[in-house]
């Protein structure tokens, strides 16, 4: 469903949604939810998320100034978020996905240059840092597979949203999804990396003809898996005041459309309600597979101060 007004357009080579530029960006507060489910069809949750909130600090150790031992906090704040899908045999697919996001925190907390401020190469060097934690992940499931043959082929889909100030970044494999609201209209940021979304492409079938296609669930990168390497599907976004962000599993999207995700952003502007009303009508509609959701909303301060 396109947006009323467009989102900044997407560079065919990069994959990357440009941002609009701002020498002092205002500051964010988001306010997110998060919930997951097994749903009423599975034994268990292959399913798991994360939210959390970077900060810089400062301990003063020793000084000829007062306030020696102090801790003091940066006003710039980072956001990172992230649902992932597991998949293989008995509690395989658990283990990858709990795996995987832990990789992630591990990655973004003692390697990502996230404090940086975003411009010229310091950008290119996020992006291809963003890059190398997908590859961590994916390293980091496979060589666990190995370890025991109960594991063998398991992998996880990952998508992952990393955001300073106005700017909001995706990396995304599987078919998990990453979905902006804005102004009452959602829009797919991501793409599914599906059999089924190949044929779409190619004019093979209708989305319709998908949702009921036996090939339905066939997911062609994923972190893990048979084999290593993993593509990196990357996004970049200038963010809006007022804009929600959905993160979900397919737990949710399988059995609820588009329309009806968007009218629950509408009308549950608190984001914890907002989970519960998505996974609620997950579960409604026969609740197939687990069920992940993560929203979050972004207000901003277009003076530059924090919102209290």
């Amino acid at each position: 469903m396109p947006l009323q007004d467009p989102l900044p357009t997407l560079d065919d080579s990069a994959g990357e949604h440009q941002a609009i530029a701002d020498r002092d960006p205002p500051r964010a507060r988001i306010k997110f939810g998060g919930l997951t489910d097994t749903g009423k069809v599975r034994g268990n949750n292959e399913d798991h998320f994360l939210v959390a909130r970077l900060s810089k600090s400062m301990q003063v150790c020793k000084t000829s100034l007062p306030g020696e031992g102090k801790t003091q906090l940066s006003e710039e704040e980072g956001y990172l978020m992230v649902v992932a899908d597991g998949m293989g045999g008995a509690a395989a697919g658990e283990r990858a996905s709990a795996l995987a996001v832990g990789s992630v925190e591990s990655f973004v907390l003692n390697t990502l240059k996230w404090f940086l401020h975003l411009s010229g190469r310091d950008e290119h060097a996020l992006l291809a840092e963003l890059r190398q934690c997908l590859e961590r992940a994916d390293r980091t499931v496979i060589e666990r597979a190995r370890s025991s043959s109960a594991l063998q082929g398991m992998g996880t889909t990952l998508t992952m949203a990393y955001s300073v100030a106005t700017d909001l970044y995706i990396v995304h494999a599987g078919d998990s999804r990453a979905y902006l609201f804005r102004e009452g209209e959602l829009e797919q940021l991501t793409s599914d990396h599906t059999v089924v979304q190949t044929l779409i492409d190619g004019g093979a079938i209708s989305p319709e003809d998908a949702r009921r296609h036996k090939r339905r669930n066939v997911v062609t990168n994923v972190i893990g898996g048979s084999g290593e390497g993993v593509f990196a599907e990357i996004h970049k976004l200038a963010l809006l005041d007022g804009d929600t962000l959905l993160y979900c599993t397919d737990g949710l999207t399988q059995p609820v459309d588009d329309d009806a995700i968007a009218e629950v952003l509408e009308h549950h502007p608190d984001p914890d309600d907002a989970c519960a009303a998505l996974v609620d009508l997950a579960l409604g509609r026969g609740g197939p597979d687990n069920v992940t959701a993560v929203v979050a909303r972004y207000q901003f301060d277009k003076q530059g101060r924090h919102i209290h």
